[in-house]
């Protein structure tokens, strides 16, 4: 065997290897990544309870907190929820492959996405819910459920506890505050401070917000 036949030998097993490595870690993030907990600070598990999105549910807010959005666009989460209500916002969102001819730059899929919707949920501690809709069966019907959507959110006896309906832009009822976390030890439940109250709606944002959109307001204030 030439030095050459064993470099290519090498080569391949090193990516064999590397394939095999970038494998284990998607597993374990796929494991890792189902479960998004939709507040800050600690909470008793028992005490939580469990949305279930399907892949086409995207969860883009819950309560007011804005959510991560995950690289992968096709994958099925479940959100951790606190005791009592719960409003998420998201959108139902869906991809068809083209058929025909594609030009040089052009989709290679039909997107189809609502405009937001939400939903307000009374979660029981320890209950799991789910979205129930029936899912097109091809484009057409995918943009027509998509102009005239329709969900609803059912319990693990199938009953429906809560339906969607079009976002108006607003969290409502006490939603519109932040929540301190069951059993976070801090002495507090339900939203961080009575509704109504500027300052403390104000604190709550300002935990709500990233680093840049605190730089970017400071500016402001300070100009």
């Amino acid at each position: 065997m030439s030095i050459n036949n064993v470099l290519v030998f090498f080569n391949k097993a090193r990516f064999l290897v590397a394939a095999l490595s970038a494998l284990v870690i998607l597993a374990g993030c796929s494991s890792t990544m189902s479960n998004v907990k939709t507040w800050e600070g600690d909470a008793d598990d028992s005490r939580t309870a469990v949305l279930e999105a399907p892949a086409e549910i995207k969860v883009q807010q819950v309560n007011g907190r804005r959510l991560t959005n995950f690289l992968m666009d096709d994958l099925a989460l479940d959100f951790e929820l606190l005791p009592g209500e719960n409003q998420v916002v998201f959108t139902y969102k869906t991809i068809w492959a083209k058929s025909g001819v594609v030009r040089n730059g052009e989709s290679k899929v039909h997107v189809v996405e609502t405009a937001p919707q939400a939903v307000t949920i009374d979660a029981r501690p320890g209950e799991t819910y789910r979205f129930d809709f029936e899912p097109p069966a091809n484009r057409q019907e995918a943009e027509a459920f998509a102009g005239d959507f329709s969900a609803d959110i059912v319990n693990a006896s199938n009953e429906v506890v809560a339906s969607a309906s079009a976002w108006d832009g607003r969290s409502s009822g006490q939603t519109a505050v932040a929540r301190a976390p069951v059993g976070s030890g801090n002495g507090e439940s339900g939203s961080a401070g009575t509704p109504g109250s500027t300052l403390e709606e104000m604190k709550a944002l300002w935990g709500e917000a990233s680093e840049e959109e605190r730089r970017t307001f400071l500016r402001w204030a300070f100009e």
